[in-house]
Formats: structure tokens, C-alpha cells, sequence
């Protein structure tokens, strides 16, 4: 009942969903309060009131939003109660009083500062928001003075309003005490504060404390550029929850060597990036990225098929490939949009296949085989489990944005395949990696993933009351303490490097200045999230059924004996390690065409949404010698992601030079041509009859 409740009220917890009830309910007390009247209710329903209004904006809860859009926001809520303050005033006989008026009149000039405050805040967030976010780029051409300390800025709408707590802990003194210049106290410290809020802001505004106008830091921006002459560009767009698809080619983009450059075009990919030496550029405005100087880029990849890739298509000088975000048997894997590139990017064999089959308009010779570079850290399978109970990974993909019941298994066999692992005869331990997308689009598939979270906790908690895990546990608890202790100082050491510690204090402008190219400073970051990796692991048991969401999803695999997953680019990154994997057949599909239409399961077991089939897996797990599908599964691994030499690496940096080296011909071809116009191919001066 608790939970239906909370997902009609679009709250995210039962104490947020409390929290709206007594918000709810303490407006009308109020207003029955004055009414009466009653000082004392009318203080605790006040109290109640703000209590539970600070509670919900500190949880960024969405019903606040939904209060702005139905005439109740914020400003709203403070007005009414600050009325009702008045109504209790006249109620208790005291409009003819002086202190009567002197409420009024602070209320009416405390609105009338709010005006300005609201303004000045507004222009200093506006002077700050620089056309660009930058990472690892020298901007130290452009004026970009230190952030105004948080206090100033941050939620400060909210903290201007609050000021009027004082005017109503000076009344509703004075009203209980009968001792007005308790009042008359309330009243001035507000307008005091306010007016002190007003003269903190102010100095902040003069022309030496903002940054450069936006055509300055532009114009330094294409300096940079100048100088820097970048020569490959990695282009993306998307939401923040999209930053895994740009994430996973960084450190490829570090390897390929030259003078690389992320380009992106939303600010709240910036914060979601990963730690990375390549210069990063934040566009969001499309006049702008147009006018920027990219006339060094030969090459741009594209992980993602979206709108704002037109943006940068249209530039002749560069060539353009897809690369993707993964390789899979998925619709988007053969998109017809992917046409519009250069060239498009596939693991293997397979990719080129699969757009042969799917006949959408890209051309056999358009496609290049590179190979996956990311799979390096996976360690291929040495045969058998590594321990004595195996680890089955279940990483089912999302619900995507269709309503197709392949998309995922959540929904329709998610449980089964947990409570089968889970009450396996041989046991087994199980590691649950949900994809980041998972319930956004579907609340079916939302609900799935948390009573799989349950079932989980639940099966974890049985297993550490069993008498040999009781032992295991005791036997290396030391060790297990040692891994989080470790875990804890690698943490802080990396929120020191990344500047978080400070990081409430900066805006996107001080971060885009600050954040510059340290290699010393990567090389320390890259050793301690190798470290707080393998502490990661060191820190829970090794038989502990567990939810994973913070390792990288290759180290699951290395830790994992098999997987459960579906059709997606996860199945063929898998196929790498050599172990034996099953997918998921939502859609019904049935072995025979499941395997014809996708081809990464033609070396894995199918499950129907019964999962009866995860025995076949378990068993080929554990006495690798009877595994039917190993020799499939090695034949399948070159098909889909190709050879093992040369290095997927090497492959990917030879694609980019050949393709440099044809926009640098092409541009030539170019440059003749304008300087020779009427030798143009198709233009003759035969007179037309």
C-alpha cells in the first residue's frame, strides 16, 4: 500500500512521501489555526510546515516540482503563510496596533528586496555561464575569477525566503508574551539579513569579478585550438545517463597517440565524464561549435546516432566515422542513419554481416573491421570455475525505448533466472549488474529490478547464516577489513586529486579554468582506481551474493565464471573471455530462429522466460570437458570481434591514419579545384545549343 502511494505521489521514499502529507496537511492547519484563532496551534502547524518544505527541497524531491506547476510553488507557499501571520494578527485583536502595521510593512520591503537579490543572482549565474565547460584545455588567456562562495549562490532563492523565519518567531513571541519588542527584534533582523544579502552580492558583480564576455572566451577557445591543432575528435550527445557510451572509447582515444579532442554537447556530461588526459570541449550551442576552429580534425568518430551529429557532418574537411557504443545483434547496431558517415566502424565479420542482411544503405566498402581495444582488460578463460563455487553474472540490458519483449529479460524472466541461481542444487554466487537505463522509460522494468534486489539481499543474508560461510567468514575477516580500510583511503586520496573536496565551492567556469592536463596527476589517478578496484573485490566475500554497479563491467567478467544477459553489445564483449554465457529469448522467439536472426547466441545456451535452460549453463561450468559449445564459442569470439593479432589497438590506430590520410587527399583535391575552377570535373566551355 506504502508503495503504490509513493509511485502515485512520484516520491522517491516513504519519509519523502511523510514528508508531502504533512506539508499537505499543515497549510490548512495553519489557516484553521489563524482562523480560531490559536497562536500555539498556529506555531507548531508553521513549524510543521517549514519542516517538511526544507525536507523535500533537500531531497530535490519531484513533488516540488509539481507544486510549481499547479500555482503553489515556493514563492507562493511563503506569501501564503506569511498572510496568514497577518489574519492571526487581526484575529488576536491587534490590526489597530502599531505592531500590526509594522509586520505589514516589513513583509512588504522583505518582498521588495527579493527583487533585486533574485535579479543579482540570476546575472552573476548568467556572466558565469561560459559558452564552453572545459577539461584538460589552457584557458589561462581568458579572466575567469574565483566562484562566489556557495552561500551566495547556492539554493539562495530558498535562503532569501527563509529569512521570514524570523519575523514569525518575533510575533508569535510577542503575541505569547504580550511583549512586542520581540516583534519588533523578528522584524528588523529579517530586513537586516536581507538587506546584508543584498550588499554581499553586489561587490560580486563589478566587471573585474566576472569572466570574460562569451565572444573573449571564445575567441581565446579557437587560440587554444590553434595552437593545439587537434587532429582526431571524438563527437557526442546525449543525457547524462548516456556518459557510459563516450566513457568506454577514453581510453582508446589516449592510446591512439597525435592530438585527440572530446567534443560534447550537453554540460551535464561534464561532471559524469570519467578521468581522462584528452582535451574536452563542452558546446552546447550549435552558432557556436559551427564557428569554432576545427579545420586540423582529418577524423571524427561518433559513438551515438542522434540529431546534433548534423552539427558536425556538415564539415567537408574532416572524415567521419561511426564507431558505436558496442557491438551487438540490436536494431540500432544496423541503423540506417549510420549511412550518412564516411565510414562505419565494426568489431568483426559479424558487423559487416549484419548491415549486409539488413540491406539499409551502407556499403560493403564503407565498413572497416578495427576490432573492440576497450575488451584488452578482459582475461580469456583458463577452463573451470575459480573457485569452488562458480559466480554466474546476470547483466541484463535495459527496456529500451520500444515496447518489444526482447528488449530485456527483466520483466518477463528476470526472477526466474535469479530464483534459479539462487536455489541451485550446486551452489552458486551470484553477481546482479543492472544497466544504468533500467526503469527509466518502463516502470514494469523498475519494479522487476527491485524485487530482484530483494531476493538478492534476502538469498545473501541466508547464505551468511550457513555454518561453512560462518567459518569462511571468520577465517578472512581481517583480510576483508583490511580491503575497506584500503577502499577508504584510496577514496579519499582520489576526491583529493579530483579537487572534489573543494568542488562545492567552484561553478562549471572555475572547474572548466582549473581542470588542466597533470600527467603526474593522472598517472597517481589511474594506479588508485586500479587499486580501488582490486580492494573492491578483497572487501566482501568471495562467495557473497552481491549487486555490482560501481566496478567496471569488464572486471565483472573477469570475476564471473558465466554469464546471463541479452541481446546486447554485453553478450559480445563477453564472447572475448571464452566462458559460457546464455541470453535470454523474451520474445519467444524460439532456439532456431533466436540463433538465426542474432548472432552472438550461436555460441551460447537460449533461455526461455522459465530460465529451465540455466542447468545446461551450470553444468558446462563446472565440468568444462562435457561442454558441448567451447569450439563454437573460440570460432565465434574471431567472428565477431576479430583476430587476436594484430592488437584490436593497432588495428583501431592504422583505420584512423588510412582515414587521415584520405581527408588530407581529399582536401587537396580541393584546394586545386579552387584554385583552378574552370578545369572542374563536368564543366566545359561547349555553348549550349
Amino acid at each position: 500500500m506504502i508503495s503504490k502511494a509513493i509511485r502515485l505521489a512520484r516520491v522517491g521514499s516513504g519519509p519523502e512521501l511523510a514528508a508531502a502529507i504533512l506539508l499537505t496537511l499543515a497549510f490548512p492547519s495553519v489557516m484553521l489555526a489563524a482562523i480560531i484563532p490559536s497562536v500555539w496551534l498556529f506555531a507548531f502547524a508553521v513549524a510543521i510546515s517549514y519542516a517538511a518544505d526544507w525536507f523535500l527541497h533537500h531531497r530535490s524531491s519531484y513533488l516540488i516540482n509539481r507544486l510549481s506547476k499547479v500555482r503553489a510553488g515556493l514563492s507562493i507557499r511563503f506569501l501564503v503563510r506569511e498572510l496568514l501571520l497577518v489574519l492571526l494578527l487581526a484575529r488576536v485583536g491587534r490590526a489597530e496596533d502599531t505592531v500590526f502595521y509594522a509586520t505589514v510593512a516589513c513583509l512588504l520591503a522583505f518582498y521588495g528586496l527579493q527583487a533585486p537579490q533574485g535579479a543579482m543572482v540570476t546575472l552573476l549565474r548568467l556572466r558565469r555561464r561560459l559558452p564552453v565547460v572545459t577539461r584538460n584545455v589552457d584557458l589561462s588567456g581568458i579572466r575567469i575569477p574565483d566562484a562566489p562562495p556557495p552561500v551566495l549562490i547556492h539554493r539562495s532563492g530558498q535562503k532569501m525566503l527563509h529569512l521570514d523565519v524570523f519575523v514569525f518567531a518575533g510575533v508569535l513571541a510577542a503575541l505569547l508574551t504580550e511583549e512586542d519588542a520581540y516583534a519588533y527584534a523578528g522584524l528588523g533582523l529579517t530586513l537586516a539579513l536581507a538587506t546584508a544579502y543584498l550588499a554581499a552580492l553586489m561587490p560580486r558583480l563589478r566587471a573585474s569579478r566576472l569572466p570574460d564576455p562569451p565572444q573573449k572566451v571564445l575567441e581565446g577557445v579557437d587560440a587554444w585550438l590553434r595552437r593545439y591543432r587537434p587532429t582526431v575528435m571524438l563527437y557526442f550527445s546525449g543525457s547524462k545517463d548516456s556518459a557510459y557510451q563516450v566513457n568506454m572509447w577514453l581510453d582508446t582515444l589516449e592510446q591512439l597517440g597525435g592530438r585527440p579532442l572530446i567534443v560534447l554537447r550537453e554540460r551535464n556530461l561534464v561532471p559524469q565524464l570519467a578521468r581522462t588526459s584528452v582535451p574536452v570541449l563542452c558546446v552546447p550551442g550549435g552558432v557556436h561549435l559551427m564557428n569554432l576552429d576545427l579545420t586540423s580534425v582529418r577524423v571524427a568518430l561518433y559513438a551515438a546516432n542522434v540529431g546534433k551529429n548534423i552539427h558536425m557532418l556538415r564539415v567537408p574537411t574532416m572524415k567521419h566515422v561511426f564507431i558505436g557504443h558496442g557491438d551487438s545483434d540490436k536494431l540500432a547496431s544496423v541503423n540506417p542513419f549510420s549511412k550518412v558517415y564516411d565510414e562505419v566502424w565494426t568489431a568483426g565479420r559479424a558487423g559487416r554481416d549484419r548491415y549486409a542482411l539488413a540491406d539499409v544503405g551502407v556499403r560493403a566498402e564503407d565498413i572497416v573491421e578495427v576490432g573492440r581495444p576497450q575488451l584488452a582488460p578482459i582475461r580469456p578463460w583458463r577452463g573451470g570455475p575459480r573457485r569452488s563455487v562458480p559466480t554466474v553474472l546476470y547483466a541484463p540490458t535495459w527496456e529500451g525505448w520500444d515496447d518489444n519483449p526482447g528488449n530485456t529479460s527483466l520483466m518477463l524472466a528476470g526472477e526466474a533466472i535469479v530464483r534459479r541461481l539462487l536455489d541451485s542444487p550446486s551452489p552458486v554466487r551470484v553477481l546482479y549488474r543492472p544497466h544504468p537505463f533500467t526503469g527509466t522509460r518502463d516502470p514494469r522494468a523498475a519494479a522487476a529490478h527491485r524485487r530482484i534486489l530483494a531476493m538478492i539481499e534476502r538469498a545473501a543474508a541466508e547464505r551468511a547464516r550457513e555454518p561453512r560461510w560462518i567459518r569462511e567468514a571468520a577465517g578472512s575477516a581481517a583480510e576483508r577489513e583490511a580491503a575497506r580500510a584500503e577502499l577508504r583511503g584510496v577514496e579519499a586520496r582520489l576526491a583529493e586529486l579530483a579537487g572534489s573536496i573543494r568542488a562545492g565551492g567552484r561553478d562549471e567556469a572555475e572547474e572548466s579554468r582549473d581542470a588542466v592536463a597533470d600527467p603526474p596527476c593522472a598517472a597517481e589517478t589511474a594506479r588508485l582506481e586500479h587499486q580501488w578496484n582490486d580492494a573492491y573485490w578483497r572487501s566482501f566475500g568471495w562467495w557473497e551474493h552481491r549487486v555490482v554497479t560501481e566496478p567496471r563491467l569488464y572486471d565483472c567478467f573477469n570475476r564471473s565464471d558465466a554469464m546471463v544477459s541479452d541481446i546486447s553489445s554485453v553478450v559480445s564483449d563477453f564472447i572475448a573471455t571464452g566462458k559460457p554465457y546464455a541470453v535470454t529469448d523474451s520474445a519467444g522467439l524460439g532456439p532456431a530462429e533466436f540463433a538465426r536472426q542474432n548472432t552472438a547466441v550461436r555460441a551460447g545456451v537460449v533461455l526461455s522466460n522459465s530460465a529451465v535452460e540455466l542447468d545446461q549453463l551450470l553444468g558446462a561450468v563446472t565440468d568444462p570437458a562435457s561442454d558441448p559449445l567451447a569450439e563454437a564459442r573460440r570460432e565465434l569470439k574471431q567472428y565477431l570481434l576479430g583476430p587476436d593479432e594484430p592488437p584490436a589497438i593497432e588495428r583501431f590506430r592504422s583505420a584512423v591514419t588510412a582515414l587521415a590520410g584520405a581527408a588530407e587527399a581529399r582536401n587537396a583535391r580541393a584546394l586545386q579545384r579552387a584554385a583552378a575552377p574552370e578545369q572542374a570535373p563536368g564543366l566545359d566551355d561547349t555553348p549550349v545549343a
